[in-house]
């Protein structure tokens, strides 16, 4: 190659083909990076500056009392929000980070050891596929992916490169749901039959405007304020010169300069499938952790925007059902309009495992009520608060050493997660939750929004992976 051609090349072209060179050459990509010891600073960079990167930084921050690791590097195409990001980090960390516009410049970088992805829903797979090629572990958001050509090229890129990823699913990593798990493996409420989950809130997500009800409430009129405040605040400073609009696009289609498009793309088909992104990414990772599945078979999605008319593309209220090859149904449903009892439910032959809170929520009650001995539900409730009859032996799930069980549970931003990570990149292993997971959970949401939008049911053709909007031949 000669220098004229070289010089010719853009950065971001360089940076792939380089990774392209050596994994053809048998190399491991890490072998012209830096090889981590035991006791080595593992330095990390940001790539998206928004509103979930402050929670990475915060993570970094949390795990960083119990070994050596620190942010360093902060990437973002918007000017606004990676100085934001960089000022979280000078005050976490006591360190100026060096501040990136194109993530390619940032992975040239030597010096850096994992990258954590917060971007746009539709651009974590692409991103991913670019940090392992360029010889950098990686923590990436979910969704894995919402487009199914974006989620192969990434998880074949990630298991040709030995690059250690691990998705933004931390539910993995969680005492109560590994504990879940291992109930079902025992075999304590038999063969799993039906497994459902409803996570509901009674607000405009995700697009944070104040309402116009008219309410007096203090606390809501405290939030409604906050609200606008983050989105107004956020969408004055958001000028298309100091940001990249084509590059933020990436591979989609062109159109105009859109900054609420560009800060709430959650709400538009085109960036994301809302619901099914957000929150079924998590509820159908949990279900193949506790089943031990990695694929559906079928998926049928309906719902509507009934609470939330506000000028959204996807749903605020949704239902899905999917089949697995073990035999099992799972149903997910969410809306935006009512906040009642956020539940998860798991029906055996021989009992039930009860979930009382949102996602996450790691307070589980074991019991026999609706096994095999009572066979159209015997049990009479005929008072408040309902507690069932002993016969059921009902029994609250405890795991030892972890905190007590809420209905709550944790946030987002999980030190455990995080520092299964770092391990997993000190040991070169495979983490909690690694690009298979990933990769299975991608399919079934991108399978409801597919869905959804056709009207037809899906299905899961396993040996040429495809979707298919008919039955999988024999």
């Amino acid at each position: 190659m000669t220098d004229k051609l070289q010089e010719g090349m853009d950065r971001r072209a360089f940076v792939k083909q380089a990774g392209v060179v050596a994994l053809a050459a048998g190399m491991d990509a890490r072998s012209y990076g830096r090889i981590l010891g035991a006791n080595d600073r593992i330095r990390i960079a940001q790539l998206g500056c928004g509103q979930r990167s402050e929670g990475h930084v915060h993570m970094v921050q949390l795990v960083s009392k119990q070994t050596q690791v620190e942010t360093v590097a902060v990437c973002d195409i918007w000017s606004v929000a990676r100085e934001q990001r960089a000022a979280q980090v000078k005050k976490v960390f006591n360190l100026n980070p060096k501040m990136y516009k194109y993530s390619e410049e940032m992975l040239a970088n030597p010096d850096i050891d994992g990258v954590m992805i917060a971007t746009g829903d539709f651009q974590h797979a692409k991103l991913c596929t670019e940090v392992v090629r360029a010889g950098k572990d990686c923590y990436v958001e979910k969704p894995f992916a919402n487009v199914l050509a974006d989620a192969k090229e990434a998880r074949d890129a990630v298991k040709a490169s030995k690059q250690v990823v691990q998705m933004g699913a931390q539910h993995r990593s969680q005492p109560y749901q590994l504990a879940i798990r291992d109930v079902i493996r025992s075999g304590r409420i038999g063969k799993i039959v039906h497994i459902e989950q409803e996570w509901n809130v009674n607000e405009e997500r995700w697009r944070f405007v104040p309402n116009d009800t008219g309410e007096s409430d203090q606390m809501d009129e405290d939030r409604n304020m906050e609200w606008k405040k983050w989105l107004y605040d956020r969408a004055s400073k958001l000028r298309e010169e100091d940001t990249d609009w084509k590059r933020w696009l990436l591979g989609k289609p062109y159109r105009p300069f859109d900054p609420h498009v560009y800060l709430e793309f959650r709400l538009y088909k085109d960036f994301s499938s809302g619901i099914f992104d957000q929150w079924m990414s998590h509820g159908s990772d949990l279900v193949h952790l506790w089943m031990d599945e990695t694929y559906p078979e079928s998926v049928v999605a309906n719902g509507g925007i009934y609470a939330w008319p506000d000028g959204r593309q996807n749903p605020d209220t949704v239902v899905a059902a999917v089949t697995y090859p073990k035999g099992f149904l799972y149903t997910y449903k969410t809306t935006f309009g009512n906040s009642y009892r956020s539940f998860s439910r798991i029906q055996g032959r021989d009992g039930t495992i009860a979930n009382y809170g949102g996602e996450g929520a790691p307070f589980f009650v074991v019991s026999k009520e609706g096994g095999r001995h009572e066979l159209e539900g015997s049990v009479n409730y005929s008072k408040l608060p309902i507690v069932p009859p002993a016969l059921e032996q009902e029994q609250l799930v405890h795991v030892p050493g972890a905190p007590p069980p809420d209905s709550r549970g944790t946030g987002d931003d999980d030190p455990d997660h995080m520092m299964n990570w770092l391990r997993a990149m000190r040991a070169r292993k495979q983490p909690n939750a690694n690009v298979d997971h990933g990769f299975s959970h991608a399919i079934v949401v991108i399978m409801a929004a597919r869905s959804y939008w056709s009207g037809k049911k899906q299905y899961w053709d396993p040996v040429n992976e495809e979707i298919l909007d008919h039955p999988v031949s024999a």
